[in-house]
């Protein structure tokens, strides 16, 4: 190919420190958009999410999608770049083709190449300022020395530094984000450090390489400085100080990657322009250009997870986001490659290299292989497969758009169907459709929907849980039992799944297999607290005492290291300490019952709970006159009543009277009161016959009555004298 000669449009570039015009690379190329962008997004994106949310999916097919292709196109496009770049556009080509297969079988490794992509954004994002940065810097005059160089480079390292730390503090709120867990206080000095950092590499780099040049000529990089401070400096030093957390997936998506991928395909644009003006000397078509990247961009997305979804039955969520983390990370090992300032040809052409443009350009030829050149080529059957291939991908890339659209709209059962239509193995559009179905009364539909969301994604257990709660609430049992036990086949070491089959096993009356289920989960999820009692409560009902005492107590236990709000209902503890206090009783273990009665006493008198503690006196008091400690036993008995009066509680002042009455018989008090308690309890257990066993109530009045003869009569006309005295009585 002959060489040729720079044009009129170049020779007035090599004079310019601009690459298309001043306006558009500040606000694009440098980023001085950033500000009132980010300010915007960051106001309105809580109050307006869903709109926000369809903004940024259809502004990828025009950015985000294309400025992938971008690297595609200049990787692949020439015969001597593919070559040069060979280990990058096959070998690692390869491995991540082999990575996107592995993962939709092993979706756990999900999370891992997720924190992965979010993690290196920011820096691929950083690598890319610092580059035009030196771009801009070289253009106005500037030669910096290696010392002012690593001084930048390491300001913009500093910056992505500080962010690394932001992303990786503490437990991550992100089931897709693997949090380092740094904590928070070692993160917090660590960032402040390294900003200190920042402004003395900024400072000292920056001053330098004003010195060469002046501060007017270093604007476009100044102003890309600026923009790197707000992408990234700027929203940790709010977390620091403000506590505002800005989650990990705002730099991978939303305004910042819409940027970024702006700032991407302006430079891609202007370097493939005068790559092409300087191997055919031809104008430089944009539109055909852009036209390539849009419809390769979407062959990158869009093709992938829906193939993967409607042929393999994949959840078409879950293989989207594993083609977004591989595309970003083959981009961000393939843009590292191939855009080097040092490369020869780039510099030549970004740098305004006059002298080297010609050079670069003759050494710019090279054939394709048969195939690539028959399809880039000229004849009629290329034209063809090309302009229908194009067609096809942007009716398919406008069909995702709509089915997003849809999809969003949770509050619109039409617009629901009309997704799931386009696209039933969507686990996250069937749940939306589910739970408005549901809302509607429409159960049948919503059950359907749930079931698709589970054959798409057999691991999630929202869905499973959601329409295990539906088959148990229909009390559909043994449905639901066998949800449990194919659900176990995909996640076997769920613990909450064990759990729902161990009280499904229990309600089909396999006591044994649910105390397995219970252990297995409590071995898997020890903070599964709650498991404690299922088995506590299975214990005791086998009579198992000692076992279910163990069980409470670990229950407890665990509770009281718990914050107050997070801890059960009052009265829900009160009754588990009460259980295991019985258990302790039933065990030969007085000791430990009464302590725990009097927990369960002093729990109640805090929280107002006075039928509870109604019910732990009278039992302590029953432990404490078999322990041949008749005053406590009298004290705790009185108390009880004066807490059934207080409260109006009719039945457990009957019982509570009864009790009382045959502890005083037992005792060896006056049986005239003892029989009057009788008497008492007999009237008030009328107003409740189911309550008390009135045979052997009366039976037990009945016996003293013969002791006390004739004043029996007395008493049971007028009982109120007697009363006041059992009531008042001391040792």
């Amino acid at each position: 190919m002959a060489k040729s000669r720079p044009n009129s449009s170049e020779r007035s570039a090599a004079a310019s420190p601009w690459i298309y015009n001043p306006w558009l690379d500040l606000i694009v190329g440098c980023g001085a958009w950033s500000a009132p962008l980010l300010l915007l997004s960051y106001l309105s994106i809580a109050s307006s999410a869903r709109a926000w949310s369809i903004a940024f999916y259809a502004l990828a097919l025009f950015f985000n999608y294309p400025h992938y292709m971008a690297t595609i196109y200049r990787a692949y496009h020439r015969a001597e770049d593919f070559h040069k770049y060979r280990i990058f556009t096959v070998h690692i080509t390869a491995l991540v083709a082999l990575t996107l297969i592995l993962s939709h079988s092993f979706i756990r490794i999900l999370p891992w190449i997720f924190t992965i992509y979010l993690t290196w954004s920011p820096w691929h994002y950083s690598g890319q300022n610092y580059g035009l940065f030196m771009m801009f810097a070289r253009r106005a005059g500037a030669a910096p020395s290696d010392t002012t160089r690593r001084a930048l480079y390491g300001a913009f390292v500093v910056s992505y530094l500080i962010q690394f730390l932001g992303f990786h503090t503490g437990a991550s709120a992100d089931p897709l984000f693997i949090s380092l867990g740094i904590p928070a206080i070692v993160s917090r000095w660590e960032q402040m450090v390294l900003a200190v950092g920042f402004i003395v590499l900024a400072a000292f780099g920056l001053s330098r390489l004003a010195q060469e040049t002046g501060w007017r000529k270093l604007i476009p990089s100044l102003t890309l400085f600026s923009s790197q401070f707000l992408w990234f400096l700027l929203p940790a030093c709010i977390s620091l100080i403000g506590g505002l957390e800005i989650p990990q997936s705002r730099y991978s998506s939303g305004v910042l990657a819409v940027m970024h991928s702006a700032q991407y395909l302006w430079i891609t644009s202007y370097y493939a322009r005068r790559e092409a003006a300087g191997e055919s000397g031809h104008n430089w078509r944009a539109w055909a250009y852009f036209a390539v990247l849009i419809a390769g961009g979407i062959a990158l997305f869009v093709p992938g997870p829906w193939l993967a979804s409607r042929v393999f039955h994949h959840d078409f969520t879950t293989s989207f986001l594993i083609f977004t983390a591989l595309v970003n990370i083959h981009h961000f090992i393939l843009d590292g490659a191939i855009w080097k300032l040092r490369d020869g040809r780039i510099a030549a052409l970004l740098l305004n290299s006059r002298d080297r443009i010609s050079d670069a350009a003759s050494d710019a030829g090279g054939r394709l292989s048969h195939a690539w050149g028959w399809l880039t080529g000229n004849t009629a059957g290329a034209r063809q497969l090309r302009v229908s291939a194009a067609l096809l991908l942007l009716m398919w890339g406008t069909v995702d758009q709509a089915r997003y659209y849809l999809a969003l709209h949770g509050d619109n059962l039409e617009d629901l169907q009309r997704a799931a239509a386009l696209n039933s193995f969507d686990s996250a559009v069937q749940m939306r459709l589910a739970r408005r179905e549901m809302e509607q009364g429409h159960a049948p539909p919503a059950e359907a929907a749930w079931r698709m969301a589970i054959e798409a994604n057999p691991g999630d257990a929202a869905p499973r849980q959601a329409l295990l709660r539906l088959l148990i609430d229909q009390k559909r049992f043994d449905e639901a039992f066998a949800l449990t036990e194919s659900s176990l086949k995909y996640t076997p070491k769920d613990a909450s799944l064990l759990v729902d089959r161990g009280l499904l096993s229990l309600q089909r009356g396999q006591a044994a297999a649910a105390l397995a289920d219970w252990k297995e989960a409590l071995a898997i999820d020890p903070t599964r607290i709650t498991v404690h009692l299922y088995l506590a409560y299975e214990f005791d009902r086998e009579g198992k005492n000692s076992d279910a005492v163990a069980h409470y107590g670990a229950f407890l236990e665990r509770v009281a290291g718990q914050s107050a709000q997070d801890r059960p209902e009052p009265e829900k503890l009160i009754a588990v300490v009460l259980r295991m206090a019985d258990c302790q009783t039933r065990a030969s273990q007085p000791g430990q019952a009464i302590r725990s009665y009097r927990m369960a006493e002093r729990l109640a008198a805090q929280t107002g709970q006075g039928k509870l503690e109604s019910i732990a006196d009278v039992n302590e008091a029953a432990l404490q006159a078999k322990a041949g400690k008749p005053d406590q036993a009298l004290q705790l008995y009185q108390q009880a009543l004066s807490l059934d009066d207080s409260l109006g509680d009719t039945r457990s002042a009957a019982e509570d009277w009864a009790a009382y009455g045959r502890f005083l018989d037992d005792a060896g008090f006056s049986p005239r009161l003892a029989y009057v308690c009788l008497v008492k309890s007999e009237s008030l257990a009328r107003s409740e016959p189911d309550r008390l066993p009135a045979g052997q109530l009366v039976a037990e009045k009945k016996q003293i009555e013969r002791r006390i003869g004739a004043e029996a009569a007395t008493l049971r006309r007028n009982p109120e004298p007697a009363l006041r005295e059992a009531l008042a009585l001391r040792r």
